[in-house]
């Protein structure tokens, strides 16, 4: 008998998800121009509004992330899509620069543990010569559902406005819970579609997620391989939401481009990380994740330090790309990590990854409206700044090896079952 394939149907929704929790929060780097011009917004409340959206993120992560440890995925996913999608249809109802903070705060605190908890979905249902692979999937389309979002969001500005834009997008996430919710399954051998073979492919899955780590979560975090994975996980964040946040912006006063103009390259950088996602999970396994990550931010370091010398928009858009690329090498990496130091407590190890990521969030468009206000033409100031916490997240990955991680726990599994 061969093996059903229910857990193909579990990574489609994955991916699914992950593209619509990137469409709806990239949508307001391309409404931010409309929304300030709007509410009469300054550089600097526009920048606390991108950033409260990271803030929430951030505070809920780990709250989130462990109640999927608990309460199971199932449950904690259909709660929190419900709450972000519905504040994604009231950011359209905003009046004023405080409405539209708390709008967006709490729009961050339903995306939180999204991530985490489709983490540890996967990584029960997927055997480990498939969860790399699925995780970098993820990542590239997640990507590549933020590019399109430019000219989405344009098109959609430019028919309904951009008020009734973020309600339609809120509906996309309602739409999946409902598909969800009565298909997927916590433990795979509850699911009707899953027959005995598939059970025995998944069998290394199921324990995984029951296995308590020695000396339970508390210790666990005190590890230094725990450290070194969020600060690394932070500065890379902190480059990348100028992506989502920033650089509609960016392009239209540093290079004077028209909005439709901005838009279509305001998709590079998600474009080609999706590319370096896909790329770094189909990777051999021989290849050693380690040297990949400290390569992948060292030449994000270099690309965005030449962007500052560049008098072509359109070369300097390709640098940003390949900036982008090389840093999103490192995310199924980074995502797999979890699982191998978390073991049970996966999704609250990629919780405390990913509350890090969202605090860069918060502070990096922050400091970036911050240094703007000062300075309107500072763009170069900005990237130097971006540059060089590229630069902090290469040196951590000198001491971060999860391959040896990976092959330390594999050894201790063997002890164990030995007489």
């Amino acid at each position: 008998m061969k093996p059903t394939r229910a857990r193909y149907g579990v990574v489609g929704f994955a991916l699914a998800l992950a593209v619509i929790a990137y469409v709806q929060r990239v949508a307001i780097g391309q409404a931010a121009p409309f929304i300030s011009a709007d509410l009469h917004l300054s550089k600097a409340q526009m920048g606390g509004i991108l950033g409260a959206f990271g803030l929430s993120y951030a505070l809920f992560e780990i709250p989130m992330g462990t109640l999927g440890d608990r309460l199971g995925v199932r449950r904690v996913l259909t709660q929190i899509v419900v709450l972000w999608s519905v504040f994604t249809g009231l950011t359209g109802a905003a009046w004023n620069v405080t409405s539209l903070w708390w709008i967006r705060f709490l729009f961050g605190a339903g995306e939180a543990g999204a991530f985490p908890n489709l983490t540890k979905m996967l990584g029960n249902w997927l055997p480990k010569s498939e969860r790399i692979k699925a995780q970098a999937m993820m990542w590239a389309v997640a990507r590549w559902g933020g590019a399109v979002t430019p000219p989405l969001a344009l098109l959609a500005i430019t028919i309904v406005g951009w008020r009734w834009s973020f309600v339609i997008f809120g509906l996309t996430g309602l739409f999946w819970v409902l598909a969800f919710r009565s298909w997927f399954k916590d433990d795979p051998a509850e699911h009707k579609g899953v027959n005995e073979e598939e059970l025995k492919l998944l069998e290394g899955a199921r324990t995984l997620a029951t296995d308590t780590h020695q000396g339970g979560w508390f210790k666990l975090f005190a590890k230094p391989e725990i450290a070194l994975l969020v600060v690394q996980y932070f500065f890379f964040s902190f480059v990348w939401y100028f992506y989502v946040t920033w650089l509609p912006t960016y392009l239209k006063e540093a290079w004077s481009l028209d909005a439709k103009s901005a838009a279509l390259y305001a998709m590079v950088p998600l474009l080609f990380g999706g590319f370096g996602s896909i790329i770094s999970g189909m990777l051999p396994v021989r290849v050693p994740r380690r040297l990949l990550a400290l390569f992948g931010f060292s030449a994000t370091a270099l690309l965005l330090f030449a962007i500052t010398k560049m008098h072509s928009v359109g070369l300097a858009m390709v640098c940003m790309g390949f900036a982008s690329f090389f840093s999103d090498l490192t995310m199924p990496i980074s995502w797999n990590t979890c699982v191998e130091i978390g073991r049970r407590y996966t999704a609250t190890v990629a919780a405390m990854m990913n509350m890090l990521g969202n605090l860069a969030g918060f502070v990096a468009p922050v400091v970036g409206g911050l240094i703007l206000q000062k300075n309107a033409s500072a763009w170069n100031e900005l990237l130097y700044v971006m540059a060089g916490a590229a630069c902090i997240s290469a040196a951590c990955w000198l001491f971060l090896d999860p391959d040896k991680i990976a092959h330390r726990h594999a050894s201790e599994a063997r002890r164990e079952t030995l007489p």
